[in-house]
C-alpha cells in the first residue's frame, strides 16, 4: 500500500472524467480553460492530485505521435509537477490507451487498476470505477478487445488521422459522454459501484471508496458488518465541475461556475 504524509496546510485534490476533446473542439476548450483555472487555483496548497480516469474523451499513443490539441492542459500539468505536486492518473475507459506519455514527459504516476493509498492514516481504495462490480458484462468483454495487446499492435498501424477519426466517432457515439445516463440515482441496490464497494468492505478496512466513471456527483455513508466507510463519485467536468478535496475529512466541491 502506498503512503501519503500530508504536511501541515497541505491538501489532497481529486477530479475525474474531464472528457476533453468532446462534443466538439469548441466547447472542449471552454471546459480545459475552466479546468486550467482549476489547477491554477489548487496549486497554492495542494501536495498531491489524483486524475481518475477520462480526461480525455479518446487518447492514443502511437511511438512518435500523440493526439492534436490538450497543449494548455498538458502544460498545466507539468507545471504543477515542476512545482513539486505529486501528480497520479488513472486511465479510464475512454483513455486506456495510455502508455508512457505522461509518467516520462510530465512525471504523472500512471495507473491502469485500481490502487489502495493510506493518506495522513485513513485507508482509501481508487479507481476510476469502470468493470468493478456485477453487471455490464458486454463493456467488460470490450475491454478485454481494447486492452489485447495484439488489438492495440494492430490499430497502431493505422495512420494517426485514420484512426483518430474512427475513434473519435465510436467515441462520441458513446451517451457517458455527455452524462445524460448518468443523472439519476438507481439506489444502493442497483448501483454496481456501491454493490463493489460493500462487498470489499466486509472484509477490508477502508474508510473512503473514491471513484470516477459514474458522472453524478455522490457522497454516501456505507455500512456492512462492523466496517464504515464514505463512498464518493467524483462527477464530471462536463455538468457539475466538482472535485474531491482531502485535508482531514473528503469533501466534495464544486468550481463555481462564474469562476
Amino acid at each position: 500500500m502506498k503512503k501519503i504524509v500530508l504536511l501541515s496546510n497541505k491538501k489532497v485534490y481529486f477530479a475525474s472524467d474531464q472528457h476533453f476533446g468532446a462534443p466538439n473542439i469548441a466547447e472542449s476548450k471552454k471546459r480545459e480553460e475552466k479546468f486550467i483555472r482549476w489547477l491554477d487555483e489548487i496549486k497554492k496548497d495542494a501536495q498531491v492530485l489524483f486524475l481518475m480516469g477520462d480526461m480525455f474523451d479518446f487518447w492514443h499513443e502511437w511511438n512518435y505521435v500523440i493526439p492534436k490539441g490538450y497543449v494548455r492542459v498538458l502544460g498545466k500539468l507539468a507545471e504543477l509537477k515542476d512545482s513539486e505536486i505529486d501528480l497520479y492518473m488513472f486511465v479510464g475507459n475512454h483513455d486506456l490507451w495510455m502508455k508512457n506519455y505522461f509518467e516520462e514527459e510530465i512525471g504523472c504516476t500512471v495507473f491502469f487498476e485500481k490502487q489502495f493509498f493510506e493518506i495522513s492514516g485513513k485507508q482509501f481504495l481508487l479507481a476510476h470505477g469502470d468493470g468493478l462490480g456485477p453487471g455490464d458484462h458486454g463493456y467488460k468483454r470490450m475491454k478485454k478487445l481494447f486492452t489485447n495487446p495484439l488489438a492495440q499492435w494492430a490499430f497502431k498501424w493505422l495512420h494517426p488521422d485514420i484512426a483518430m477519426k474512427v475513434a473519435i466517432y465510436f467515441s462520441q457515439k458513446n451517451k457517458m459522454i455527455s452524462g445524460e445516463e448518468d443523472k439519476e440515482f438507481l439506489g444502493e441496490d442497483k448501483e454496481f459501484l456501491i454493490i463493489y464497494s460493500k462487498e470489499k468492505l466486509k472484509n477490508e478496512k477502508i474508510d473512503y471508496f473514491v471513484y470516477g466513471h459514474r458522472h453524478l456527483p455522490m457522497v454516501l455513508d456505507l455500512k456492512s458488518g462492523e466496517n464504515l466507510a464514505k463512498y464518493i463519485n467524483l462527477g464530471d467536468w462536463i455538468s457539475y465541475f466538482t472535485y474531491g478535496e482531502f485535508q482531514t475529512d473528503f469533501e466534495l466541491k464544486s468550481f463555481n461556475l462564474t469562476q
